[in-house]
């Protein structure tokens, strides 16, 4: 049975999924908060949200199918675990949460939790996982024999982002709500650490648990990996990765080049891209592996495993 889209959320992501909702033919209906947050979705997307939000909608759909439906969760971070954990005492079993899962690391375990105890498929978005220079580097490691190390770099511009207008507790939590993006394609890539030394500095009013980060391991296939991050300072996300062959760098993460061992020259690898041209990057693919083949995504229990590990990386006391 083709199961039907639901996105709860209306807001710029949804408007982004709902893109390739459309290009892929697919079914769905949106579920917003308030008229006025609907507004740009409707505008953008000549498409009418259902508002009043997902209480409202359950207590008058009572009798749902819940397996009929396949649901997309693109709320405000503070709301990610919470809504998640309502769809799922619904009885709502197939779900798509936007990256990290929750607000912080308690709130990802409870969804978890929560997914275990309904026998429920909970899916967290890393669009990144599915950019065309993460296919093609994934590739390209495999033939020359697989990764011996790797580094990456997750600065964040904190005089930007101590402006933002977010949610409370969201800026807090901004290593997992934002640098995860970097550190999962990382280790996605490059291997899960088994073994990691890290050092924390700093720390701001916005996010006491640091500001400059480093650190260095080991990964589950034996490659040595290294990270840094100066949110004080300048920089940029980036991750690199080496085999035997090639040094192969993702610097933007959009893009890949290539430097051969012997060689200075860095030099650009044309890629496959058009989807990412097309649509927010990576976001297409993410979608179709969740309706045809969602073993390509990452589970909720897969997060919850690298915690510990961001916990270390962030000076948290979970």
């Amino acid at each position: 049975m083709k199961k039907h889209i639901l996105l709860i959320g209306a807001g710029p992501m949804a408007i982004e999924y709902a893109k390739v909702l459309n290009a892929q033919n697919v079914a769905y209906s949106v579920i917003g908060n308030t008229k006025e947050g609907a507004r740009g979705f409707e505008s953008e997307m000549n498409k009418e949200v259902i508002t009043g939000g997902l209480d409202k909608w359950l207590r008058e759909n009572p009798n749902v199918d819940v397996d009929s439906y396949k649901v997309i969760v693109l709320v405000n971070e503070n709301l990610l675990g919470f809504i998640t954990c309502e769809l799922l005492n619904f009885g709502f079993n197939d779900i798509l949460v936007e990256k990290p899962g929750g607000l912080d690391f308690s709130d990802i375990e409870k969804v978890n939790d929560l997914a275990i105890e309904k026998g429920a498929k909970v899916y967290v978005g890393y669009n990144r996982r599915f950019f065309a220079s993460t296919i093609k580097v994934k590739e390209l490691i495999e033939l020359d024999g697989g990764v011996t190390s790797f580094n990456f770099e997750f600065t964040e511009w904190g005089h930007i982002i101590q402006n933002l207008v977010k949610n409370d507790g969201v800026l807090e939590e901004w290593f997992i709500q934002n640098s995860s993006h970097v550190i999962d394609l990382a280790f996605y890539i490059g291997g899960n650490p088994v073994e990691m030394k890290s050092f924390v500095r700093g720390g701001a009013e916005w996010h006491s648990k640091g500001t400059v980060f480093s650190g260095a391991g080991i990964a589950t296939n034996n490659a040595l990996f290294t990270y840094n991050a100066n949110w004080e300072s300048a920089g940029r996300w980036w991750v690199e990765f080496l085999t035997k062959e090639n040094r192969y760098i993702m610097k933007p993460m959009e893009k890949l080049a290539v430097q051969k061992r012997g060689s200075i020259a860095i030099d650009e690898i044309t890629l496959e891209d058009e989807k990412d041209t097309l649509y927010k990057p990576g976001l297409f693919l993410q979608v179709e592996a969740f309706l045809k083949n969602p073993e390509k995504l990452m589970k909720i229990e897969e997060q919850v495993k690298m915690i510990p590990f961001y916990s270390q990386m962030c000076k948290s006391e979970n």
